[in-house]
């Protein structure tokens, strides 16, 4: 059963960019919750804000106004040492095109943040061990990301993003780069790792399928929430989702192909 704990709060939050008469508002006064265990999807079309949404929590970019919290804690107050902790132990972060350092071996880039935290080598190893064989990508450990394909590239970028076992996983468009197989594998594993480990997932995608294996939506547009969909658990299947999330996309305007 998943937890009611609230691990994530987003307080009327506003993005603007811009002066005078020639602002943009990214987000508009966004609030929502994360539940602990909770995977939850952000869709929307291009320049709805949901990669600015993403970039917020992340503590890439500042909010103009409204509050994150995380666990309760307004990372906005964060400075020095607790943003770094914050950044590098609290928050995973998922790619779309991987960001694996090509002169290091996968082993050495699922190794690099647990280096960086003096994690003790015996965790480490065993943190890589136990990651590596569920995602199944102990081949390419020796490989060098040249020698990978895209799908053991993104699985080895989400061992990397796991391995310090973050409060929250951030996927920014996880399978933009993937072919349809590869996504669909990448997508078991994280699913499987949310219900088998409770691992929390907030995943901003354009991809239906993909979106398909969250527990519940967020739709936005112009930077507001428009609209919220949850998966009947456990009784409704992923397909069965995946048609309510056509609906409701070509409801945002002109259907899943023009989502982003």
């Amino acid at each position: 059963m998943r937890s009611m704990n609230k691990i994530l709060e987003v307080q009327s939050l506003r993005k603007y960019y811009g002066k005078g008469g020639s602002i943009t508002k990214a987000l508009n006064g966004m609030s929502f919750q994360v539940l602990e265990g909770e995977f939850l999807g952000i869709m929307g079309s291009s320049g709805s804000g949901k990669t600015t949404l993403l970039n917020c929590i992340a503590s890439t970019i500042r909010p103009t106004e409204g509050r994150i919290l995380l666990k309760g804690e307004d990372i906005g107050r964060l400075k020095g040492k607790k943003l770094a902790d914050y950044r590098g132990n609290k928050i995973g972060y998922l790619f779309q095109n991987f960001e694996l350092l090509d002169n290091l071996t996968g082993w050495e880039n699922i190794m690099l943040p647990m280096a960086i935290h003096n994690i003790p080598e015996k965790e480490c190893r065993q943190r890589i061990q136990e990651l590596t064989k569920y995602l199944d990508i102990r081949e390419v450990l020796m490989k060098f990301p040249a020698q990978m394909s895209g799908g053991q590239k993104q699985r080895v970028a989400a061992a990397r993003a796991l391995v310090l076992e973050p409060e929250i996983v951030l996927a920014d468009e996880p399978t933009g780069a993937l072919d349809s197989k590869s996504a669909r594998t990448l997508m078991e594993k994280l699913a499987g790792l949310n219900e088998e480990k409770g691992s929390t997932i907030l995943m901003v995608t354009h991809d239906s399928n993909a979106a398909s294996y969250c527990s519940r939506i967020l739709f936005i547009q112009d930077g507001i929430l428009f609209h919220e969909l949850r998966r009947r658990m456990p009784e409704e299947t992923s397909e069965e989702f995946y048609e309510r999330i056509i609906t409701v996309l070509a409801q945002l305007g002109g259907g899943s192909a023009n989502v982003l």
